[in-house]
């Protein structure tokens, strides 16, 4: 197998607007996401820390590190999966996210795990 796909870690999200914490006349958007990760690769890796760059609809960005999600670093054999969720707040109704995982594979080969941009949104205003 190509070392390449010996370390691998899919990671998807799925966003939702989180209408009852939200007030838009006072610009609090709340939305949660939702992200799977699953190790696709042939080697245990441990999930250590996170970097989210998180971008309002006035082009505002804010960077988010830290170590682990939710307070845990799940350690991943083959074919497992770890499911978390998280929130965050925008002034604006229309926001992106994009992220990247810090991974340790169990032999010490440390690699990243992308989570590609995706949109948050009130619901209605994005066709």
């Amino acid at each position: 197998m190509a070392e390449s796909k010996k370390y691998q870690i899919a990671a998807r999200a799925v966003p939702q607007f989180i209408a009852d914490q939200s007030d838009p006349a006072g610009e609090r958007y709340v939305f949660a996401y939702t992200i799977t990760f699953e190790n696709v690769g042939t080697v245990a890796a441990q999930l250590i820390s996170r970097h989210w760059v998180i971008t309002d609809g006035n082009s505002r960005v804010q960077e988010v590190r830290g170590l682990g999600v939710v307070g845990q670093q799940p350690l991943l054999k083959p074919g497992e999966t770890f499911e978390y969720t998280s929130g965050c707040q925008l002034d604006t109704p229309v926001g992106t996210m994009r992220g990247s995982f810090q991974i340790t594979a169990e032999d010490g080969m440390q690699f990243e795990a992308a989570v590609d941009e995706f949109t948050l949104s009130i619901p209605r205003v994005l066709h």
